[in-house]
């Protein structure tokens, strides 16, 4: 088997190159079309793009030599040195020394096409220039056009640097394992196999006999591997004397003692049932998975809490794949408002800044643009703000240069779908879906929480726009992004309920309050402080606020409750629910959660028994509060030139941490008498409180308010600081 590539980024001296964004797309093609429902195919329902399959790949060159070089394409291929098309498809090429120009197009209709060029000084790299229609025409003299309205990109690239590996090759990496336990079903001759916890990769049939069907039923809990009506997921398989086939794809492959099957699922439980006539002796696994780095850590006085890191950790491990997915047992796609929480949360936990650019480009597809993303109008605005993060996290301006034309025709098709108030309304064909509520919500008009999700995509355009030097666009979404804060209020306020509502339809304003519009505006800083203490008594800490039962929503709602300073609440909801969760046997965290359901309640969703993710990319969210909230780091500018820290400890005795950064971490340990804090890149402000004068081994405290201190780190070495907290 192909071994991985590895998921970080290369600074190899050569590497496989494309037209960038096409192996993200034919790539997340390739994974988004691995859902299956019974053994029935489920494609995704919104637009699929493909890659381009004609692409001319170029470079100037200025050499002092003669030099040779290698080329191996993906694909058909020709050369063109200086215009003159060359013979054949040359897997060396002499080039003379000089001022030259080389073009290489491929063709592939299966893989995007892909190159690689090894020579002394002239490599692939992402300096080279791409385009998919070079535009060019011949007149009837034969006369080659000098003049080309051709647009050229800078080559995509991953970590492809093996010229003997093309990137049409890559696999996620494989593990074998056992199971833990083995229950024989005396009902039917079947066997129950428990691996110990929620995984994922394909069953390996050990020392199958005789010929016949051999049935295949997973489940995330044992009742659901065990109800062959109703499971979400199986397989048959048939052995013969000297073939095995899939028979739901009719795929057939030798027969040999074992069998390890071409598909992936999700789950803890198998369930195999051997027909007549067939018998399998065992059972094992090959657990799949990408080899990201934990570069964040946690560990506190709390046990629960240190497990419920854990298994948000591991949880998200599992839903980070080619790309940021959502759960993996039922969609396996590419949601984009669960990918922008899965961005956040690796940031505090892998930093991987590769799966969060590959997710970003197979989210937005190509131009032109039909739909919102996913067809979902919050999930196009959260594809935005991903950006925003993204940027601020990482400080990667090439990335955001690269993206910023899809992010200006993307943001065109929204702005199409404005009304007259420049707010943004549910037409034909747009999901407007906001959250899985347990209670009604309209979703007709106007929605509050839709405008604040617009005016921070406005404000991003505005960022990427300045960084891109934009200057028009930036100062035109720099208005719409002003104009549309300034309805925020007017439009959707109630003074009585002291609440954003929750739309206006039709012109008329809703009496309806919920916690989506309100909480947002809250993270965003989009409310004045007065009027974020108000919205915090009367709708975030009001018990007669409908509920919010998604670990999805639960995410932001803690965010805004930890950003006015309620860790040690936050810290006992999150023991509470995701704690709730682990004692209902988690061994990764849900699609959904509600404390009063019992049973096998706890596993069915969308009317189906078993319908629910019991692992699912949202269910990791106390990694990123965690990080953020109780370690409190924080880039204050992009890539974390600058950072603040402020630790909150949250009724917790003492806890200790690592937050990666772009080329570094900021590591803490804090207790209530002691911090000790190491920042390994950037500079910034560690800020505190203390009832007594604090002491440090370096630097000089500053006082900044009423036991309240700061201290400036702008060294490497770790600091020590004596305090007592208030």
């Amino acid at each position: 088997m192909l071994a991985a590539a590895s998921l970080a980024l290369s600074a190899a001296a050569q590497t496989w190159v494309w037209y960038p964004g096409d192996y993200e797309i034919w790539l997340g093609n390739r994974m988004n079309n691995n859902r299956t429902e019974r053994g029935a195919f489920f494609p995704p329902f919104w637009k699929t793009d493909s890659h381009y399959v004609t692409v001319e790949f170029s470079k100037d060159l200025d050499l002092p030599e003669d030099e040779v070089i290698t080329i191996k394409a993906e694909g058909k291929y020709n050369v063109k040195l200086d215009g003159k098309l060359q013979f054949g498809e040359p897997s060396e090429f002499r080039l003379p020394a000089g001022k030259h120009k080389l073009n290489i197009k491929v063709w592939n209709q299966a893989t995007p096409p892909a190159l690689y060029v090894k020579g002394k000084t002239v490599n692939t790299d992402s300096s080279w220039k791409v385009t998919n229609e070079d535009k060019e025409w011949i007149d009837e003299s034969g006369k080659a056009s000098d003049t080309s309205a051709t647009t050229y990109a800078l080559a995509g690239y991953w970590n492809f640097d093996d010229i003997d590996i093309p990137p049409s090759a890559f696999t996620l990496q494989y593990e074998p394992l056992e199971k833990v336990t083995v229950k024989e079903i005396t009902a039917d001759g079947g066997k129950l196999y428990d691996f110990g916890k929620e995984t994922f990769g394909r069953i390996v049939l050990k020392d199958v006999t005789g010929n016949g069907n051999v049935n295949i039923y997973y489940g995330e809990s044992p009742e659901e591997a065990l109800d062959i009506d109703f499971c979400e997921t199986l397989d048959k398989i048939g052995f013969g004397a000297d073939k095995v086939t899939d028979l739901a794809t009719a795929a057939t492959a030798e027969r040999n003692k074992d069998y390890t099957l071409d598909n992936t699922k999700a789950f803890r439980y198998v369930y195999i049932a051997p027909e007549s006539g067939v018998d399998v002796a065992d059972a094992s696994m090959l657990y799949e998975y990408a080899p990201v780095e934990y570069r964040g850590t946690f560990k506190c006085s709390d046990p629960e809490l240190n497990r419920i890191w854990d298994v948000g950790a591991y949880t998200m491990h599992l839903t980070t794949r080619e790309f940021f997915i959502d759960g993996i047992k039922r969609d396996r796609w590419v949601w984009s408002g669960d990918a922008v929480q899965s961005y956040l949360m690796n940031y505090y936990l892998f930093f991987d800044s590769p799966t969060v650019k590959r997710t970003t480009r197979l989210l937005r597809g190509k131009d032109p643009v039909t739909a919102h993303i996913n067809t979902i109008m919050d999930y196009t605005l959260y594809w935005f703000i991903g950006i925003y993060d993204y940027y601020l996290y990482t400080g990667d301006k090439e990335f955001v240069k690269e993206i910023y034309p899809r992010m200006q025709t993307m943001m065109d098709y929204v702005l199409s779908r404005t009304n007259k108030d420049g707010m943004l309304e549910g037409m034909t064909g747009d999901w407007v879906f906001v959250d899985w509520a347990d209670f009604p919500m309209s979703k007709q008009g106007a929605l509050a929480f839709e405008q604040v999700l617009l005016c921070k995509s406005l404000e991003t355009m505005k960022l990427c726009a300045d960084i891109v030097g934009d200057d028009k666009d930036a100062k035109l979404y720099g208005e719409l992004a002003a104009d549309l804060r300034g309805k925020l209020i007017p439009t959707f306020w109630n003074e009585e309920k002291q609440a954003l509502v929750h739309n206006v339809e039709n012109g008329k304003k809703s009496d309806q309050v919920n916690k989506f519009a309100n909480m947002f505006a809250i993270n965003f800083g989009y409310f004045d402080e007065p009027t974020t203490e108000s919205v915090m008594t009367n709708v975030m800490l009001n018990p007669d606020v409908p509920a919010i039962t998604t670990p999805y929503m639960r995410f932001y709602e803690l965010e805004s409750l930890c950003d006015q300073g309620l860790q040690e609440r936050v810290l006992t909801e999150m023991k509470d629910y995701w704690g709730g969760m682990l004692r209902e046997g988690a061994t990764s965290f849900w699609e959904k959660y509600n404390p009063g359901d019992s049973g096998t309640q706890h596993l069915s969703m969308y009317g189906r028994p078993y319908g629910k993710s019991l692992c699912h990319a949202w269910g990791a969210s106390p990694i990123y509060l965690i990080g953020k909230y109780y370690l409190g780091v924080r880039p204050l500018k992009p890539g974390y030139e600058e950072f603040s820290i402020t630790p909150n400890l949250g009724g917790l005795k003492w806890m200790e941490g690592t937050v990666p950064t772009p080329d570094g971490e900021i590591s803490l340990y804090v207790n209530t008498r002691e911090i000790k804090v190491k920042a390994t890149q950037g500079k910034g402000y560690i800020n505190f409180r203390s009832k007594v004068k604090p002491k440090s081994d370096y630097g000089t405290v500053e006082k900044t308010g009423d036991n309240s201190y700061r201290l400036f780190i702008d060294t490497d070495r770790q600091i020590t600081i004596k305090y007592k907290e208030v």
